[in-house]
Parts: structure tokens; sequence; C-alpha cells
């Protein structure tokens, strides 16, 4: 097996190595071992762009039914589980995503958007990841689950707290994400039984109370974890996006301006902030079979870990794969997965940052960062991005808008 430079500090499964800058380790990776196996977590990783598609077209030979965390367990929800139960599963929520459905929502996502700027627009200055950023997906999201309004500050901590335990070098991070766990569990099983009593099923909640698999309803883990599922893959990811996505607009004020000038930029510049944040860092696979990849073994009973980030930046695919590009073309990212796990909100997703990114366009135009720091990135191994990134901007009058 090939070792590493020791400059990389290549630690698949440690969040420092992704709250920092992983990129320089990626690009050796795909260049000189491509499946690396490192020893640290004793896990695989997958670098380049064409062997994380193959690999997610493979669920035999690498299952999901594992667990997707290099060092986890499998857990009752759709990601974590093979064809044909991850089929049924992913049904159940299915009709909550479909284009339609996210067409129609585009108004009220403006609406949300122009009352998350007016909470801010007053003062001239705001930090953009927890004022603008993390609360419109929440608020999207939350939406769709059918939880109350006063409850998405509580879902949003524990979603913070779970994620943020995850390869996190602080010691304390794993008691506070089990009290999260516990605390965000006690809360749905009561929203489920409320769902029960009320025959309730017009929410995505009350969808996984009333839905049947062969006849079979999900049983209290089950809604638990597939509930969890739905609010960290729409509430956890986007927000990075936008924060990320933000940052680099800034960074790089002549596309900024392009897009200010030119909307019709936007899905391109949607398309190329998602390939350059690519907030879910990894997935795992349990390998069933030895397979031969690289001129390496990987052995059954193994995990390996799709590397998004890596496949977003492989330059046998993206033309200058470092440089951000809202004009890129073709862009043919895996932010959102590849595959019978393809992220089932990614129409979704795109749709809250085409809309935010319009509204501030609009609405802060001459918004900017308050600090020429780097923002802090979040030591976290699963789904990452700032923390914290203070802006400011000429204070406007509110449009009165109601979230």
């Amino acid at each position: 097996m090939t070792t590493a430079p020791a400059e990389f500090s290549i630690g698949l499964a440690d969040g420092t190595f992704y709250g920092g800058d992983p990129f320089p380790a990626f690009a050796w990776m795909r260049e000189h071992a491509p499946a690396y196996f490192d020893e640290s977590s004793g896990v695989w990783g997958i670098t380049r762009y064409q062997d994380v598609r193959e690999v997610s077209k493979d669920p035999g030979t690498f299952s999901s039914a594992g667990g997707i965390r290099p060092d986890g367990f499998p857990l009752p929800m759709m990601v974590e589980t093979d064809a044909p139960e991850h089929v049924r599963r992913r049904r159940l929520v299915s009709e909550g995503f479909t284009p339609n459905r996210i067409r129609e929502s585009e108004e009220g996502i403006r609406t949300i958007c122009d009352a998350i700027i007016d909470r801010v627009c007053e003062q001239g200055s705001a930090d953009f990841v927890s004022d603008i950023a993390a609360p419109l997906p929440m608020i999207v999201i939350g939406n769709m689950l059918g939880v109350a309004p006063e409850d998405r500050d509580d879902l949003l901590r524990w979603s913070d707290d779970m994620l943020k335990a995850l390869g996190s070098p602080d010691p304390t991070a794993l008691d506070t994400a089990m009290l999260a766990g516990a605390e965000y569990a006690e809360y749905i099983t009561a929203v489920a039984e409320q769902r029960r009593r009320d025959s309730q099923s017009d929410d995505l909640i009350g969808t996984l109370v009333h839905a049947e698999i062969e006849g079979n309803r999900l049983d209290e883990g089950s809604i638990i974890y597939e509930s969890l599922l739905i609010l960290i893959g729409g509430d956890e990811t986007t927000r990075h996006v936008i924060s990320g996505g933000m940052y680099q607009l800034l960074r790089h004020p002549d596309q900024l301006k392009s897009l200010a000038t030119d909307r019709s930029l936007m899905p391109g510049a949607v398309e190329e902030m998602l390939r350059w944040v690519s907030p879910i860092k990894n997935m795992a696979r349990t390998i069933t079979r030895d397979v031969a990849l690289h001129g390496e073994t990987l052995r059954e009973g193994q995990k390996l870990l799709l590397l998004y980030p890596s496949a977003n930046r492989d330059e046998s695919v993206f033309e200058a794969p470092e440089t951000f590009d809202i004009a890129r073309t073709p862009n043919d990212h895996m932010a959102f997965g590849f595959g019978a796990h393809f992220c089932l909100g990614n129409r979704l997703a795109r749709m809250e940052l085409s809309v935010m990114f319009d509204r501030l366009l609009d609405r802060l135009p001459d918004l900017a960062l308050a600090d020429d720091r780097p923002p802090p990135s979040r030591a976290a191994n699963f789904v990452s991005g700032y923390e914290t990134m203070p802006v400011v901007f000429t204070p406007s009058a509110p449009v009165g808008a109601s979230a």
C-alpha cells in the first residue's frame, strides 16, 4: 500500500482533516493512490470521479447496509439500506419532493428568504452563517416535516450537535451528541404519537407514521431515524452551500457582479457552488467480497469512503478544478451523490439556493466580508462547512415578510 507524505496528515475519519484544507491531500491521492488505505481509521478512500461513480452503481459489491459512517453501525433509515428495502423506504417520502411540489414552493421560499433578510437588514451587519444561511433550510424542511415553528431552534441545535461530534477532536462532543439524540428521539416520538391520534398524514412525519411497507407500519426507531435523515439532509447541507457559495462570490467580485447583472447565470452559479462546497464529505460502503482496484485488494468486510469533494476536483473531469467559475460547463458534479442514493432533495436545495441568492443580490447588494481572515470550518467527518462568517452591508428597510 502506498504511504502518503507526512505533510498531508491524512485521516479519513478525522474531522480536523476535513475542517482544514484536505484538497492538496486529495490531489496527491488521486495521482498516487486513488484507492488509498488509511491506517489510522482502517478504511479505504476512493478519490477519483469515475471510481466514485462505479462504486456507487454496484451495491452488490459495495453495500450501504453496513452503515454510511466509517466507524458506525447501521441505523433504520433508507440511506443505510440496499434495494429492495431502499426502494420501498424512498417511495414513502418521495411525494414530498416531486418537481411539481418544488415548483409550487418557490413563492413560499421567496417569502421565507425575505423574512430572514428582514431580521438583519436594518442592522448593517450579521453573521452570515447563523443569521442568513442556517435559518432558510431549517424553516423549509421544518415546514415539510410539520414541526411547530417554535421548535425549529431546538431541531437545529440537535442536528448540529449530532453532526459536530462525527470525527470531532472535542472529547465532550460525543456526550453532547448523545444527549441531543435522546432529546430528538423523545420529541419526534411525541409528534408521531400526535399524528396517530389525529390520523394526520399531510406532512412528512404523518407520512412516515401512517405509511405501510408490505402491510407493515414503520416501527418507532425507523420513524425517529428516517425523520432525522430528512432533517439533516434538509437543513445541514444547504446551509453550508449558501455560506460557502457566498464566500466564493465575495472573493470573486467580478463573478458576483456578473451574477447580479445577469440572473440567467444563476443556475450555473448554483451548480458551481454545489461542486465547490460539496457539503457531504463522504459516504461509507461495506465491501461484500474481495475486489481489486488500482492494484490494491479491498477485503470483504472492510469499509470504503466515497470522497465526493475529491471527485468534484478531479482534473480528468473538470477543467481547472481548483478555480471557482460560475460559468463552468459542463458541471456534472456529485455533490448530491450518485446512483440509487442520489439525494432526494436535490431539486429543493437548488430552489432554495437560487431564491436566496436572488433576494440577497436584490436586497443586500453591497454585502461584504467584515473580516479578511478565512472563516473557520467545522471539524467533522461527515457534513462540514463554515461555522461563522461576519458580513457588513448598507442598512435598509424590511419588506414586511413573515416566515
